[in-house]
């Protein structure tokens, strides 16, 4: 590796070594070579284009497709030094012209553009001047896998950008995302013409963050529980999103949390663009907020101290909770994804598929979306049940063999489990028997032999099924029914009022070719004894607790004055070894990760001041 990608590693960003594959894959872009990056939120892929950037000649384009993500990147490069700028709609035609102009005049070393913004024809025409005199030094594309139009993040103009291979043939293109299986990356590769490109696949694994999933049982006590029980106490004031399904429940969960005095904002795609601006920026900008949100936040949020991310309903794929999951983390220090499911998620999805919402024609490509939608969620269901590590599952989805992690719930406090096979056969033939016709309720009934006015109308106290279940009571059987659901052995009618009928998965069930294997729920704490100690992660080191609110507080106050987001300034990762090294000068302070010689001339001595005041 040349000297000059070390000296712009630590001198510009403040870092004393590359991580995983970063040092081939600067090596390679820096050099001329296509890329294809997948590597995990949190694992450094900005340097992977940052650095080339600044090794070769010119000025790179960075296609993002958010407009709050471009403006705190550009922020970041700046407090680092480095001259960037960026273009999109939320700029005054002043400052387009001005940034254009220092981009013609070679002032820039990276510019962020919007995908529709570089498929202009103004902005092509500026491209092909900076080609024409040797100064295009590198496409990016970021979240490259909104070219995918099998994910909720796909963006039609993000299709256009096949004409960078056609009309710049000869400058390198990096494309980087943070999750996509097989038949993801294989369509990014296709639509974006880089077949040949070099693709560099870096381990999933986050090991800083613990994944918990639990049986929702009023799940937005869970949730507070949770927030007040488990985060880390470092983290008091732990910035978190709580992803919702509708926006009613978003709206309702943030009003709610505030109601039990926690900062929560909410963010969906229904509310004004200005309120979803200011409450994306006040989460950006503030410590210790939390927000309620729908999908239609997060992509690309670069902030790197939240400390967990909770979901209240299931996402819709393995994909889409490892890519919110992986929002949490993003410093390396401890970090929690949190969800709470049911069978009823499950319903909800499946009919979202069956039954969209949007437009559109019938035909080969609706069928097959459905499908993959199906099999996608189908995995995800597998996670939530599993007994098993949850990392060792969610790696293998991804093709990473991994070993148990001793870092997720099951893990931690190993999950009890019942045989509830012959259970789920009684259940099974009681659907059948009844005529298909009835929902879980009168099914549960019959089964436990309980003569209700509907059991007596219909007439199903003479049913071979009629009180077989007697051994079981209405908690457990509507556990067996859950599952039935989730796993598709059951499927539930909507157009006969949420009846149940028998699946093709059914049949092997029934015949005892099977097997069905129940979690229970986790045995309650005694009352008095407290779970918190054995569920917090600890923090290497140990932070003391007054000199890190200190540095804390003087960030915050730091970035207000240069209108900016407080990790911009220094990330709490870099706070924290401050606050444990307790650095006396100016050496002892450039020894810390993530302080290159611009934020040491320009903080250098106001933290040293800070570290003396709390000697």
């Amino acid at each position: 590796m040349s000297r000059d990608a070390r000296d712009i590693l630590a001198h510009v960003f403040g870092y004393d070594a590359f991580r995983g594959e970063q040092q081939a894959i600067i090596e390679h872009v820096a050099g001329g070579g296509d890329a294809l990056v997948l590597m995990p939120t949190g694992g450094g892929k900005s340097l992977c284009y940052q650095i080339p950037a600044l090794m070769r000649p010119g000025a790179a384009i960075v296609v993002s497709p958010l407009i709050a993500l471009m403006h705190d990147q550009v922020s970041a490069l700046k407090e680092s030094g480095v001259a960037a700028g960026c273009l999109n709609s939320s700029l005054d035609f002043d400052t387009v012209r001005a940034t254009e102009h220092a981009l013609r005049e070679g002032r820039l070393d990276l510019l962020y553009v919007a995908p529709e913004r570089l498929m202009t024809s103004r902005f092509l025409d500026l491209l092909d001047h900076l080609r024409d005199t040797g100064r295009l030094a590198l496409f990016a594309i970021d979240e490259a896998h909104c070219v995918s139009q099998w994910g909720h993040d796909f963006r039609p103009e993000y299709l256009q950008l096949s004409i960078l291979s056609e009309r710049y043939p000869a400058i390198p293109r990096i494309a980087l995302t943070a999750t996509a299986d097989r038949q993801t990356r294989d369509e990014i590769a296709a639509r974006l013409h880089l077949e040949g490109a070099r693709c560099f696949i870096s381990s999933f694994d986050r090991p800083n963050i613990r994944y918990t999933i639990v049986e929702k049982d009023d799940p937005r006590r869970q949730l507070l529980h949770f927030i007040r029980n488990e985060i880390h106490p470092q983290f008091a004031r732990a910035a978190g999103i709580v992803y919702c399904l509708s926006r009613r429940r978003v709206e309702e969960t943030a009003a709610w949390l505030q109601e039990q005095g926690v900062a929560a904002l909410p963010y969906h795609a229904g509310l004004p663009a200005e309120t979803r601006n200011a409450h994306q920026n006040r989460f950006l900008r503030e410590d210790g907020l939390v927000m309620a949100a729908t999908i239609a936040f997060g992509m690309g949020i670069d902030k790197p101290d939240v400390r967990f991310v909770a979901h209240l309903d299931l996402p819709r794929s393995i994909e889409s909770y490892y890519q919110e999951t992986g929002r949490a983390g993003r410093d390396g220090l401890p970090a929690q994804a949190w969800m709470a499911w049911g069978a009823q998620d499950v319903v909800n999805q499946r009919r979202m598929i069956d039954f969209p919402n949007e437009d559109g024609g019938g035909g080969q490509d609706d069928e097959t979306f459905r499908r993959l939608a199906r099999n996608r969620l189908d995995a995800l269901v597998g996670l939530a049940e599993a007994t098993t590590c949850r990392r060792q599952r969610l790696l293998a989805y991804f093709g990473e063999e991994s070993a148990p992690c001793g870092n997720c719930d099951n893990c931690l406090s190993p999950p009890r489990t019942w045989d509830a096979a012959e259970a789920a056969r009684k259940a099974l033939s009681c659907v059948y028997r009844s005529g298909q016709r009835y929902g879980a309720g009168h099914l549960i009934a019959v089964l436990r032999g309980e003569m209700t006015d509907k059991v007596k109308e219909r007439g199903h106290e003479r049913l071979s099924t009629f009180g077989i279940g007697g051994d079981l009571d209405e908690k457990h059987w509507r556990m067996v029914f859950r599952q039935l659901i989730a796993r598709e052995f059951i499927h539930v009618d909507h157009e006969r009022y949420n009846a149940l009928t028998l699946t093709e998965a059914a049949r092997p069930l029934l015949r005892g070719e099977t097997g069905f294997l129940l979690r229970l729920p986790p045995e309650k704490t005694r009352k008095g004894k407290s779970r918190r100690g054995a569920s917090r992660q600890d923090i290497p080191g140990g932070v003391p607790t007054t000199l890190f609110e200190r540095l804390r507080a003087w960030r915050i106050a730091t970035a207000q004055a240069h209108n900016t987001a407080a990790y911009v300034i220094f990330h709490d990762a870099t706070l924290r070894d401050i606050a444990i090294t307790r650095p006396a000068t100016l050496d002892d302070l450039r020894k810390i990760s993530g302080i290159g010689d611009r934020k040491l001339e320009a903080y250098g001595k106001e933290i040293i001041g800070i570290v003396a005041d709390c000697g």
